[in-house]
């Protein structure tokens, strides 16, 4: 039997003997000599860098001095140090463990973020740097927050404009809202820790308790139209002779009559005649006429007649104030079907109308309580949703799985286990599999714990993705040193071995490390905290696996080899490989022959020559049996497929031909089936076609991408909180926002322009119109209108002599006040002028507060309109100083009023309806961002929106811009890395070409899915860039270390790196098969679906693609040989 022998094999011979030192032994200066096969008229070349066999002539061989010194330096440091580690394996192990398990130790102080605005608010972004300016002067419980519940028919078509149905509501309302919150050792109800518009002050203690006792919550809701909203409001008060006092048998009139005996309350009453209060609910009509306690006032309790409900929620409802609590229409109904004049359509009328009904609740509601309180066989559901839940989803998202991370680790154990088993013990890495895997498990385990020492807070896809892809990605280089490892030569001396696979493996690691890391660095550019913090972690844990993989994983390898060469079996190591007598008829010698092949320079030491010396060594044993089990099936691509013939021991002998499933393995399957059919002319056209008609679907695809993440992709389907967001965003696609003003301008001489940012703003598309085709007030507007009411009252006090110019005391309240805001100067020194009386206006033509007064005014408002400053959200800072008005003191101090300080915020709220889409919100945003630009470029007016589409929705508008930005530079560093490391830029910018090529086709698939581009699948697609690296550069990689011609070089390439990619592609699945457990489609969809969809797409541009590329457009070989190359029966010309 004859063997031409590898390089790798007699590498260390030939640096050991050759007599001609260093160059002759390793190549020219560092390269180690390749082996030399004699089959018909070529030979095989194996440079170490890459591995496979490589077939050329026989002879002198040249190449390009540069690349390959520069390579065999590179490859001489990992040679040196594979060498180190098996000399000290134990002592690096130990230290390898320590100090990962000393960092996995960080994992005790991870934090795990759950707030939505911290996880999703792009940070540095205008939006983050306007909510840091609204805390700092708000505080941070400066956003109120409610709740909602919607009601919706069970059946399609019924109607939820009855009687029923409005009964049904106010039953969930009530027992939603029947909840006890425990704070500050106390139990609160609804009514004392609910958002109350404006309590006033009143000088009678007594009466200023029951008052806020009894001061209604802010409810929007559809009941308010009806007496029974008042039902809703559960404060109560206690007068002595009377029953409890409640909203339900409240009339404000009658009551203000009765306290008006024991104190003056003339200042309340026209708070309330201001506010339009009347008798509040009592004059408003029943739900149902016929219950007792449906007051006598109601308008239709004589006659016992049900109300027109559509009639009554047309226009929307009002709450106790009807000037100040108006709830529009779109805010409590949705779906509801119109008349062509506008109106509500009855259900009584043989109209299918399914509509919806919506309340929003202060305080912390019971959705469970709410859902509880319909009967079995109601009409109505009932679908509530609070903060707290939205909180408790993000939390159970965000929690680690348990048991799926241990059975994604344990199926990755029996993976590596059962692959790299095998019969005969001394190519069996069964232990190696488990020990690999294990230490993976570690380094993600320590990279994480590094994150949280740096204080990277984890979130939902940290915890729910990360382990499985770092599990998928870590074990592919542990896959292809294993396989390195069991290719290595018995003829390389023993203390090198470990050495010689990371000088075959070292580059590859090293290419497919750096383009993960640098992927997921550039996926950070990303502004979004959750995907920032994720990339970073990923990016460390690549790290950490890099290290693993070319410290400690060889350590592994090297103590393997010792048992392996003692001859103990795989992973029971403490016993010994039996040694059973060979059966009968198999005990035929075999006679080996040995040929060592060297390298050298020639004289000129530009070219590399390689050289078969006419010496062999010869040796003799037994023929091994023929494996019965086909242990081999699954063996790992020799690197140097022996030559092998069988002779009888008296030259008359049979051959011995083992079964054809016994010989069979992948490398088998790429050198005689795959590579021969692919590499063919007529193949390799129908290649480029499909590959070309994939592009063009992926680029029709990537028109259908739209912009977008909604909360139902991240809630479980089928649960109740699905159904709420579901429904919401079907029947209520509204939302509360406001624009802020800052410091920075002079608010009383930019009225005009304050004014002009309302207008503009009110003329949107998407902006919520009252029935007069107007927006919500301003604060400016209720400031002027309580200014009017009281100019007005002065000038008829004034006509009719109650007022004059000496004394104010026979007028009114307002009276009065405007008396002492007309006198007012402005001037410190000169505080009042009595000529102003009747020259001045508190209010001009035009709508317009003398400059000189404003501040004056603004405290005298604040402090004496309650419920107006309450109703416009105004939140001024710095606040107004409080001032208590008192007619009857006419003393010099009482007329001084302190002015307030100018103000360096103030909002007014307006509603945003129709968004939908998220171009919907995009529109929206950009409408409202160009009015507040232009306010501040021409009317020097400083201001920007705020509210929930803002705040989640904005990303969105530059989302695109940073993807394509991210992209781009991770597409230009990884070429610059496989150009730097692979030293050949023609390759690099194929291997980039083809990864250009699977991001265009992840993306347009991705359309075809109907998965919308948020910030998680840009970062899934910033990162393809690097995870695509692992199947491409071990083809490429090889395909240029090769002799031949282009398609020779191609299939030598597909034939030693068929396998590894293979087992990277499967072990990857794998790590991502747990994914496919989660119970949040959220994760199947943007996660499992895509970075599958993303393998498979390796798979096919890595082992289809990018051979028939290489084939056809590849660079020069870096050995090039003058002689014709061996015929495989493959088309093609040689370079």
């Amino acid at each position: 039997m004859l063997r031409a022998g590898g390089g790798d094999q007699a590498s260390g011979a030939a640096r050991k003997r050759d007599p001609r030192g260093p160059c002759a032994a390793s190549g020219g200066r560092g390269a180690a000599p390749w082996p030399r096969r004699r089959g018909g008229d070529a030979s095989t070349c194996h440079p170490p860098a890459a591995g496979p066999m490589r077939r050329g002539p026989a002879g002198r061989a040249v190449g390009p001095k540069a690349p390959l010194w520069l390579r065999a330096r590179f490859q001489a440091l990992l040679f040196a140090l594979g060498c180190r580690i098996q000399r000290h394996c134990g002592k690096v192990l130990l230290a390898g463990l320590l100090l990962f398990g000393a960092l996995a130790l960080g994992l005790r102080a991870a934090a795990i973020e759950t707030d939505l605005e911290q996880l999703w608010v792009e940070a540095g972004s205008r939006v983050s740097q306007e909510r840091r300016y609204t805390k700092e002067k708000l505080g941070e419980e400066s956003v109120y927050t409610s709740q909602m519940l919607i009601q919706t028919p069970k059946r399609e078509g019924e109607n939820v404009l009855t009687q029923e149905a409005l009964e049904l509501h106010l039953e969930a309302a009530l027992a939603a809202s029947k909840v006890q919150v425990s704070l500050y050792g106390k139990s609160w109800d609804l009514n004392k820790i609910c958002y109350k518009s404006g309590v006033p002050i009143i000088e009678n203690g007594m009466i200023e308790r029951m008052i806020e006792k009894l001061f209604p919550c802010v409810i929007l809701t559809p009941l308010d139209c009806f007496w029974d909203g008042a039902k809703l409001q559960g404060g109560s008060a206690y007068l002595p002779g009377r029953p409890d006092i409640q909203w339900t048998n409240l009339d404000p009139v009658q009551l203000l009559e009765e306290l008006g005996q024991f104190t003056s309350l003339e200042g309340f009453r026209e708070l309330l005649d201001k506010a339009q209060v009347g008798q509040a609910y009592v004059e408003r009509p029943c739900l149902n006429p016929r219950e007792p306690a449906c007051p006598a006032s109601a308008p239709n309790r004589p006659s016992q007649q049900d109300p027109d409900i559509p009639a009554e929620l047309m226009g929307g409802c009002h709450g106790f104030s009807r000037k100040f609590m108006h709830w529009q229409e779109e805010l409590i109904l949705g779906g509801t079907t119109k008349d062509p004049q506008g109106r509500l359509l009855s259900p009584h009328g043989g109209w299918e109308s399914e509509g919806a009904l919506s309340s929003l609740l202060p305080g912390p509601i019971s959705p469970q309580l709410a859902q509880e309180s319909l009967p079995q066989n109601s009409s109505q559901r009932v679908h509530a949703f609070s903060t707290t839940t939205l909180s408790d989803i993000m939390k159970s998202f965000s929690d680690v799985s348990a048991i799926r991370v241990a059975g994604g680790y344990l199926l990755m154990l029996a993976y590596a286990c059962v692959t790299m088993l095998r019969w005969d013990c001394s190519k069996s890495q069964g232990a190696v599999g488990l020990a690999g895997v294990l230490l993976v498990a570690l380094s993600v385990a320590s990279g994480l714990g590094l994150c949280s020492l740096l204080g990277i807070s984890f979130n939902a896809a940290t915890t729910q993705v990360l382990p499985f892809l770092a599990l998928g990605i870590g074990v592919d280089d542990m896959f292809l040193l294993a396989h390195a490892f069991t290719e290595t030569s018995q003829h390389i001396p023993f203390k090198e071995r470990t050495g010689e696979c990371l000088r075959r493996t070292g580059t590859s690691v090293a290419l497919t490390s750096i383009s993960n890391m640098i992927a997921f660095l550039m996926a950070a550019l990303v502004p979004i905290p959750a995907l920032r913090a994720f990339s970073l972690q990923a990016a460390v844990v690549v790290v950490f696996n890099f290290v693993m993989v070319l410290l400690i994983f060889p350590a592994i390898l090297s103590l393997d080899l010792h048992r392996r060469q003692d001859q103990r079996l795989d992973v029971l190591c403490c016993f010994y490989r039996c040694r059973l007598p060979l059966p009968g008829g198999l005990g035929v010698p075999k006679i080996t022959t040995t040929m060592q092949a060297f390298a050298r320079c020639d004289p000129s030491g530009r070219h590399v020559v390689t050289i078969l010396p006419p010496t062999a060594q010869v040796c003799t044993a037994p023929l091994a049996p023929a494996d019965p089990l086909g242990s081999q099936l699954f063996a790992p691509a020799s690197s140097t497929r022996d030559l092998l013939a069988q002779l009888d021991g008296a030259k008359g002998g049979r051959e011995c031909v083992p079964l054809p499933l016994c010989r069979w393995n992948l490398a088998n399957f790429a050198r005689e089936k795959y590579a021969p059919l692919l590499l063919q002319t007529q193949t390799k056209g129908i290649v480029v076609l499909l590959f070309l008609a994939l592009l063009g679907l992926s680029l029709y695809g990537s028109t259908l991408v739209h912009d977008g993440l909604y909360l139902t992709d991240i809630v479980p389907r089928g649960t109740k909180e699905h159904a709420f967001i579901a429904t919401q965003s079907k029947y209520f696609s509204f939302y509360h926002v406001f624009i802020a003003t800052k410091g920075g301008f002079h608010y009383p001489s930019s009225q005009e322009a304050l004014y002009g940012l309302h207008r503009a703003l009110g003329a949107l598309q998407h902006v919520v119109r009252d029935h007069a085709r107007q927006p919500p007030k301003m604060w400016l507007h209720y400031f002027q209108d309580w200014l009017r009411g009281l100019q007005a009252a002065f000038d008829k006090e004034w006509q009719a002599g109650r007022i004059t110019r000496d004394s104010y005391r026979n007028g009114s309240e307002d009276g009065a006040l405007a008396y002492k805001l007309l006198i007012q100067t402005g001037d410190k020194k000169e505080p009042f002028n009595y000529n102003q009386l009747t020259t001045r206006r508190l209010v001009d033509e035009n709508g317009i507060i003398p400059p000189e007064t404003f501040y004056i005014c603004l405290t005298v408002w604040v402090s004496n309109d309650p419920l107006g400053v309450a109703a416009s959200h105004a939140n001024f800072y710095p606040p107004p100083p409080e001032w208590i008005h008192d007619k009857y003191d006419a003393t010099g101090e009482n007329l001084r009023i302190p002015a307030a300080q100018p103000l360096e915020f103030a909002q007014f709220p307006f509603y945003l309806s129709g968004l939908r889409q998220t171009a919907d919100f995009v529109e929206a945003i950009e409408s409202v961002r160009a009015v507040c630009e232009e306010a501040a470029r021409e009317r020097g007016v400083a201001s920007y929106p705020s509210g929930y589409p803002f705040l989640f929705w904005e990303q969105y508008i530059g989302l695109r811009h940073w993807f394509l930005l991210a992209v781009s530079i991770v597409l230009a560093c990884t070429f610059l890395v496989c150009a730097v490391l692979l030293l050949n830029p023609w390759t690099a910018g194929i291997i980039v070409a083809v990864l250009a090529m699977m991001t265009v086709e992840l993306f347009g698939i991705m359309g075809l899915m109907g998965i919308k581009l948020s910030a998680i699948p840009a970062v899934i697609l910033i990162a393809s860039v690097g995870i695509g690296v692992e199947f491409t550069v071990h083809v490429a990689l090889g395909f240029l270390t090769a002799m031949g011609s282009r398609p020779l070089r191609s299939a030598l390439a597909l034939e030693h790196t068929l396998a590894p990619v293979l087992d990277g592609a499967l072990s990857t699945l794998l790590g991502l098969l747990m994914l496919a457990g989660s119970e949040f489609d959220f994760i199947l969809r943007y996660f499992f679906a895509v970075l599958t969809v993303l393998t498979v797409l390796g798979l096919l541009n890595g082992l289809v693609l990018l051979p028939v590329l290489l084939s056809v457009i590849g660079p020069p070989a870096e050995v090039r040989a003058p002689r014709a190359p061996l015929q495989w029966g493959l088309a093609g010309s040689g370079d």
